[in-house]
Protein backbone atom coordinates (compact mmCIF):
# COMPACT_ATOMS: atom_id res chain seq x y z
CA UNK A 1 0.00 0.00 0.00
CA UNK A 2 1.54 3.01 -0.94
CA UNK A 3 -0.02 6.85 -0.82
CA UNK A 4 1.44 9.69 -3.10
CA UNK A 5 0.75 13.46 -3.06
CA UNK A 6 1.80 15.93 -6.42
CA UNK A 7 1.22 19.48 -6.74
CA UNK A 8 0.53 19.25 -10.38
CA UNK A 9 0.32 23.02 -11.12
CA UNK A 10 -2.35 22.81 -13.80
CA UNK A 11 -3.97 19.51 -14.37
CA UNK A 12 -4.92 20.42 -17.89
CA UNK A 13 -0.94 20.62 -18.73
CA UNK A 14 0.14 17.67 -17.01
CA UNK A 15 -2.65 15.13 -17.14
CA UNK A 16 -0.34 12.91 -19.48
CA UNK A 17 2.58 13.26 -17.32
CA UNK A 18 0.01 12.10 -14.16
CA UNK A 19 -1.27 9.00 -16.03
CA UNK A 20 2.03 8.14 -16.99
CA UNK A 21 3.26 8.66 -14.05
CA UNK A 22 0.57 6.31 -12.05
CA UNK A 23 1.20 3.53 -14.97
CA UNK A 24 4.73 3.66 -13.94
CA UNK A 25 3.80 2.97 -10.35
CA UNK A 26 1.71 0.20 -10.33
CA UNK A 27 1.94 -0.55 -6.32
CA UNK A 28 0.45 3.14 -6.03
CA UNK A 29 -3.10 2.78 -3.81
CA UNK A 30 -3.92 6.74 -4.25
CA UNK A 31 -2.25 10.01 -5.58
CA UNK A 32 -3.37 13.36 -3.75
CA UNK A 33 -3.54 16.66 -6.33
CA UNK A 34 -2.70 19.91 -5.43
CA UNK A 35 -3.48 22.91 -7.85
CA UNK A 36 -5.28 20.96 -10.67
CA UNK A 37 -7.27 25.13 -11.67
CA UNK A 38 -9.68 24.27 -13.10
CA UNK A 39 -13.36 24.11 -12.99
CA UNK A 40 -15.31 20.58 -12.06
CA UNK A 41 -16.91 20.45 -15.79
CA UNK A 42 -13.40 20.62 -17.36
CA UNK A 43 -11.84 17.99 -15.30
CA UNK A 44 -10.51 15.25 -16.88
CA UNK A 45 -12.43 12.22 -15.35
CA UNK A 46 -13.19 10.08 -17.95
CA UNK A 47 -9.45 10.03 -19.24
CA UNK A 48 -9.05 8.99 -15.93
CA UNK A 49 -11.65 6.29 -15.42
CA UNK A 50 -10.48 5.24 -18.67
CA UNK A 51 -7.19 4.28 -17.15
CA UNK A 52 -8.91 2.13 -14.30
CA UNK A 53 -8.97 4.66 -11.43
CA UNK A 54 -11.40 5.94 -9.56
CA UNK A 55 -11.36 9.64 -8.77
CA UNK A 56 -12.95 12.73 -6.57
CA UNK A 57 -12.26 16.39 -7.20
CA UNK A 58 -12.67 19.88 -6.14
CA UNK A 59 -11.94 22.35 -8.91
CA UNK A 60 -12.07 26.44 -9.60
CA UNK A 61 -10.94 27.83 -13.14
CA UNK A 62 -7.61 29.19 -12.80
CA UNK A 63 -6.17 28.70 -8.95
CA UNK A 64 -6.27 26.24 -6.24
CA UNK A 65 -8.41 22.73 -6.94
CA UNK A 66 -7.88 19.48 -5.02
CA UNK A 67 -8.21 15.65 -6.55
CA UNK A 68 -7.81 12.24 -5.08
CA UNK A 69 -6.97 9.17 -7.51
CA UNK A 70 -7.63 5.89 -6.48
CA UNK A 71 -6.96 2.39 -7.64
CA UNK A 72 -9.55 1.51 -4.36
CA UNK A 73 -13.08 3.35 -4.27
CA UNK A 74 -13.56 6.07 -2.84
CA UNK A 75 -16.04 6.38 0.09
CA UNK A 76 -17.40 9.29 2.62
CA UNK A 77 -15.85 12.43 0.41
CA UNK A 78 -15.40 15.20 2.07
CA UNK A 79 -14.50 18.83 0.23
CA UNK A 80 -13.22 21.77 1.99
CA UNK A 81 -12.95 22.16 5.45
CA UNK A 82 -16.63 21.98 6.91
CA UNK A 83 -15.60 24.41 9.68
CA UNK A 84 -14.19 27.13 7.81
CA UNK A 85 -16.09 29.27 5.04
CA UNK A 86 -14.46 29.24 2.50
CA UNK A 87 -15.10 29.50 -1.90
CA UNK A 88 -11.56 28.38 -2.60
CA UNK A 89 -11.22 24.88 -3.20
CA UNK A 90 -8.00 23.19 -1.28
CA UNK A 91 -9.05 20.08 0.79
CA UNK A 92 -10.77 16.84 -0.35
CA UNK A 93 -10.74 13.78 1.89
CA UNK A 94 -11.93 10.45 1.24
CA UNK A 95 -11.81 6.78 2.98
CA UNK A 96 -9.56 4.13 0.89
CA UNK A 97 -9.08 0.74 2.28
CA UNK A 98 -9.81 2.21 5.76
CA UNK A 99 -7.70 4.76 5.61
CA UNK A 100 -8.65 8.27 5.74
CA UNK A 101 -6.82 10.17 3.26
CA UNK A 102 -6.36 14.31 2.73
CA UNK A 103 -5.05 16.38 -0.02
CA UNK A 104 -4.96 19.56 1.02
CA UNK A 105 -3.53 22.40 -0.57
CA UNK A 106 -2.67 25.39 2.46
CA UNK A 107 -2.43 28.66 1.58
CA UNK A 108 0.56 30.29 0.38
CA UNK A 109 0.24 33.54 3.10
CA UNK A 110 2.23 35.94 -0.21
CA UNK A 111 4.12 37.65 2.18
CA UNK A 112 4.56 38.64 5.99
CA UNK A 113 2.31 41.91 4.97
CA UNK A 114 -0.25 40.34 3.02
CA UNK A 115 -3.61 39.90 3.81
CA UNK A 116 -3.41 36.08 2.92
CA UNK A 117 -0.82 35.79 5.87
CA UNK A 118 -3.88 35.68 8.49
CA UNK A 119 -5.56 34.00 5.94
CA UNK A 120 -3.22 31.16 6.06
CA UNK A 121 -2.45 31.34 9.56
CA UNK A 122 -6.65 31.06 9.72
CA UNK A 123 -7.25 28.21 7.38
CA UNK A 124 -4.22 26.24 9.66
CA UNK A 125 -6.04 26.86 12.81
CA UNK A 126 -9.01 25.68 11.02
CA UNK A 127 -7.22 22.64 9.74
CA UNK A 128 -5.97 21.75 12.81
CA UNK A 129 -9.66 21.39 14.62
CA UNK A 130 -10.66 19.53 11.69
CA UNK A 131 -8.25 17.03 11.80
CA UNK A 132 -8.39 16.61 15.69
CA UNK A 133 -11.97 16.30 15.06
CA UNK A 134 -10.90 13.39 12.12
CA UNK A 135 -8.77 11.51 14.25
CA UNK A 136 -11.45 10.83 16.61
CA UNK A 137 -13.28 8.35 13.93
CA UNK A 138 -10.03 7.35 11.93
CA UNK A 139 -7.46 5.66 13.67
CA UNK A 140 -5.86 5.50 10.04
CA UNK A 141 -5.08 9.01 8.16
CA UNK A 142 -2.89 10.67 5.95
CA UNK A 143 -2.65 14.19 6.06
CA UNK A 144 -1.04 14.73 2.20
CA UNK A 145 -0.58 18.17 -0.05
CA UNK A 146 1.20 21.00 -0.48
CA UNK A 147 1.21 22.42 2.74
CA UNK A 148 3.62 25.87 1.80
CA UNK A 149 5.83 25.04 4.71
CA UNK A 150 8.86 24.09 5.16
CA UNK A 151 9.05 22.57 8.83
CA UNK A 152 12.78 22.93 9.69
CA UNK A 153 15.93 25.28 8.49
CA UNK A 154 17.39 21.72 6.77
CA UNK A 155 14.21 22.03 4.61
CA UNK A 156 15.32 25.10 2.74
CA UNK A 157 18.22 25.06 0.43
CA UNK A 158 19.24 28.62 1.84
CA UNK A 159 17.70 29.83 5.09
CA UNK A 160 19.14 33.03 4.85
CA UNK A 161 17.71 34.09 1.79
CA UNK A 162 14.17 32.83 3.03
CA UNK A 163 14.35 33.92 6.54
CA UNK A 164 11.60 36.76 7.62
CA UNK A 165 9.27 35.28 4.67
CA UNK A 166 6.30 32.97 4.35
CA UNK A 167 7.08 29.54 4.51
CA UNK A 168 9.27 29.41 7.44
CA UNK A 169 7.66 32.00 9.45
CA UNK A 170 7.65 31.08 13.18
CA UNK A 171 3.65 30.75 13.11
CA UNK A 172 3.60 28.91 10.15
CA UNK A 173 6.45 26.51 11.71
CA UNK A 174 4.50 26.66 14.95
CA UNK A 175 1.33 25.45 13.03
CA UNK A 176 2.93 22.52 11.61
CA UNK A 177 3.92 21.57 14.56
CA UNK A 178 0.84 21.44 15.95
CA UNK A 179 -0.42 19.32 13.61
CA UNK A 180 2.38 16.77 14.94
CA UNK A 181 1.07 17.61 18.21
CA UNK A 182 -2.37 15.98 17.90
CA UNK A 183 -0.36 12.55 16.85
CA UNK A 184 0.83 12.97 13.33
CA UNK A 185 4.25 12.03 11.95
CA UNK A 186 6.16 13.70 8.92
CA UNK A 187 6.48 9.93 7.36
CA UNK A 188 9.82 11.08 5.51
CA UNK A 189 11.86 12.04 8.22
CA UNK A 190 11.12 8.50 9.51
CA UNK A 191 13.62 7.48 7.04
CA UNK A 192 17.83 8.66 6.13
CA UNK A 193 17.89 10.94 3.03
CA UNK A 194 20.65 12.95 1.61
CA UNK A 195 21.08 16.54 2.61
CA UNK A 196 18.85 19.17 0.76
CA UNK A 197 15.77 16.64 0.25
CA UNK A 198 13.72 18.95 -1.69
CA UNK A 199 10.00 18.39 -3.21
CA UNK A 200 10.05 22.42 -4.49
CA UNK A 201 11.37 24.59 -6.99
CA UNK A 202 11.58 27.80 -8.55
CA UNK A 203 11.32 27.83 -12.10
CA UNK A 204 13.55 30.62 -12.38
CA UNK A 205 17.39 31.03 -11.86
CA UNK A 206 17.79 27.36 -13.02
CA UNK A 207 16.54 26.35 -9.30
CA UNK A 208 16.37 22.78 -10.26
CA UNK A 209 19.67 22.19 -11.80
CA UNK A 210 21.04 23.95 -9.02
CA UNK A 211 19.07 22.02 -6.49
CA UNK A 212 17.86 25.28 -4.72
CA UNK A 213 14.50 23.89 -3.86
CA UNK A 214 12.33 23.44 -0.65
CA UNK A 215 10.90 20.18 1.33
CA UNK A 216 7.09 22.20 1.08
CA UNK A 217 5.30 18.96 0.27
CA UNK A 218 4.34 16.10 3.29
CA UNK A 219 2.44 13.19 4.50
CA UNK A 220 1.58 13.27 7.70
CA UNK A 221 0.31 10.19 9.48
CA UNK A 222 -0.85 8.60 12.51
CA UNK A 223 0.50 6.16 14.61
CA UNK A 224 -1.49 2.95 13.38
CA UNK A 225 0.36 3.87 9.56
CA UNK A 226 3.83 4.73 11.43
CA UNK A 227 3.99 0.96 12.83
CA UNK A 228 3.74 0.19 9.09
CA UNK A 229 5.33 2.31 7.16
CA UNK A 230 8.57 0.75 5.45
CA UNK A 231 9.76 3.58 3.20
CA UNK A 232 8.63 7.08 2.28
CA UNK A 233 11.08 9.42 -0.55
CA UNK A 234 10.32 12.25 -2.88
CA UNK A 235 10.20 10.99 -6.54
CA UNK A 236 12.33 13.88 -8.92
CA UNK A 237 12.00 12.36 -12.09
CA UNK A 238 8.74 13.99 -12.87
CA UNK A 239 10.37 17.37 -12.17
CA UNK A 240 13.24 16.43 -15.06
CA UNK A 241 10.48 15.91 -18.05
CA UNK A 242 9.53 18.67 -20.31
CA UNK A 243 6.98 21.39 -19.50
CA UNK A 244 6.93 19.76 -15.24
CA UNK A 245 5.54 20.95 -12.50
CA UNK A 246 7.36 23.40 -10.31
CA UNK A 247 6.77 20.61 -7.48
CA UNK A 248 7.46 16.64 -7.66
CA UNK A 249 5.46 13.81 -6.11
CA UNK A 250 5.84 12.69 -2.49
CA UNK A 251 5.22 8.68 -1.59
CA UNK A 252 5.11 6.86 1.62
CA UNK A 253 4.95 3.09 1.45
CA UNK A 254 3.14 0.52 4.30
CA UNK A 255 2.76 -3.10 4.87
CA UNK A 256 -0.22 -4.41 4.86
Amino acid sequence: MRFATWNVNSLKVRLPQVLEWLAANPDLTALGLQETKQEDVNFPQAEIEAAGFHVAFAGQKTYNGVAIISREPLADVQINLPNFDDPQKRLIAATISGVRFISAYIPNGQALDSEKYPYKLAWLEALHAYIADELTRHPQLILAGDYNIAPEDRDVHDITKWEGGVLVSPPEREAFQGLIGLGLTDAFRQFEHPEKSFSWWDYRGFSFKKNAGLRIDHLLITAPLVARLTASDIDREPRKVERPSDHTPVWAAFSS
